[in-house]
């Protein structure tokens, strides 16, 4: 059995998770996303409890099995609590901020660059070097996380540029003195 797949989706009493021929759909405070369940699984809801049972143990099945219920767990977590990946921006003259609802990157090029979010995403800055990407689905939310990540990648010398909270960036020594 799949330990993820077996795991309980405990459902807080704000959420509401229904499912209707394949497609689920939770609802919350924060939003509403919708999800499609394979046939294989069955949801077994319980009281405020969510498990997951498969068909049979075909490899394919066993895989989606733990998929399904990540993913449905996410969704709940998303409604009630959402989202937040953090980042960093370091480098003399990098900073960022907030126009409207896009973010205006300064990042070392000839030119600024605006990042417009997709519907359901948005940003917050809290200084000019640090500001998160918010919403409700996981997935979109580390998506545009590296896609603003990837307008200027940490480079390994100085380590100028945009880092998730926390990263590490390996360092390189820079020249060393001729012989």
């Amino acid at each position: 059995m799949s330990r993820v797949g077996k795991k309980p989706i405990p459902v807080p009493t704000n959420v509401n998770v229904k499912f209707d021929s394949g497609l689920c759909t939770v609802k919350g405070p924060k939003g509403e996303l919708t999800f499609t369940v394979d046939p294989t699984i069955t949801p077994v809801m319980e009281g405020q409890t969510l498990t997951f049972t498969r068909a049979n143990d075909d490899k394919k099945v066993r895989a989606l099995h733990g998929l399904t219920r990540a993913h449905i767990a996410w969704m709940v977590e998303g409604v009630s609590n959402g989202f937040t990946r953090n980042l960093q921006v370091e480098g003399v003259g990098y900073k960022v901020e907030l126009r409207g609802k896009n973010l205006l990157l300064s990042l070392g090029y000839s030119h600024p660059i605006l990042f417009m979010p997709p519907d359901g995403v948005e940003f917050a800055v809290a200084t000019p070097t640090a500001f998160a990407v918010k919403g409700i689905n996981k997935h979109l939310v580390g998506e545009v996380a590296a896609k603003v990540r990837k307008l200027r990648p940490p480079e390994p010398y100085k380590g100028k540029g945009i880092r998730y909270e926390g990263e590490y960036i390996r360092r390189k020594a820079g020249k060393s003195a001729g012989k």
